[in-house]
């Protein structure tokens, strides 16, 4: 018998949820190990049955998905997420995309294309729901700009780029270090880094300029 991929699926609304349980149920690769209607839920149940793929409503009672995730990573819970969206909005899927979260989809066209999300987002690539392209070119024209305005950013090592991308969360250098599993002292050593890469003087300044960046870091 061929190995199934696990997946848990949270969303406040039942009709919806039932709609797209018919879909996933479809697939004889997949099983469901879980059901949740708000983001507490969700994530007492991430964190008891690990499922291989969460599907999460980026807007939930309790938590929503934005802060799933981000509790998903402070207890370092492996599992790749899928959003679910009604909303075709820049900052919504930026701040997704800013959190590592592979897959993106649109409610309104979520029951097909599901599947093909889940699969692709399992494989480590990333999955954006076809309506969304405009957002995702808008997001890589920001992002080419801000290179070409800045360009020590291509001097930044991958740790460095996320050290800044948690600088632009407001994180201090303890809950980043915390994060991360590193000393503060080494967390602080990469600002100083960063900030010379990027000719940008002073700790305030850093926070300054990742914090009017952040969508596009």
């Amino acid at each position: 018998m061929n190995p199934t991929l696990t997946v848990l699926i949270a969303d406040d609304h039942p009709v919806f949820r039932q709609g797209l349980r018919q879909a996933i149920k479809a697939d004889p690769g997949l099983r469901i190990i879980a059901e949740a209607a708000d983001g507490r839920e969700a994530l007492r149940s991430i964190r008891q049955l690990k499922p291989q793929v969460c599907v999460l409503d980026i807007e939930m009672p309790e938590l929503d998905g934005l802060e799933v995730v981000r509790q998903m990573q402070a207890k370092r819970l492996a599992a790749e997420v899928i959003f679910l969206t009604m909303y075709k909005e820049q900052d919504l899927l930026n701040a997704a995309l800013d959190l590592g979260v592979k897959g993106y989809v649109l409610k309104e066209s979520a029951v097909h294309d599901i599947l093909q999300s889940i699969w692709t987002v399992h494989a480590g690539r990333r999955y954006i729901s076809p309506a969304l392209s405009d957002l995702l070119i808008a997001r890589r024209a920001g992002a080419a700009a801000l290179q070409a305005a800045r360009p020590g950013l291509d001097r930044l090592t991958p740790a460095e780029l996320r050290i800044l991308r948690l600088i632009a969360s407001d994180k201090t250098s303890k809950e980043i270090a915390d994060e991360l599993g590193l000393s503060t002292r080494t967390v602080e050593n990469h600002r100083t880094n960063i900030c010379t890469k990027l000719d940008v003087h002073g700790i305030h300044s850093l926070v300054k300029f990742a914090y009017e960046n952040k969508s596009r870091l």
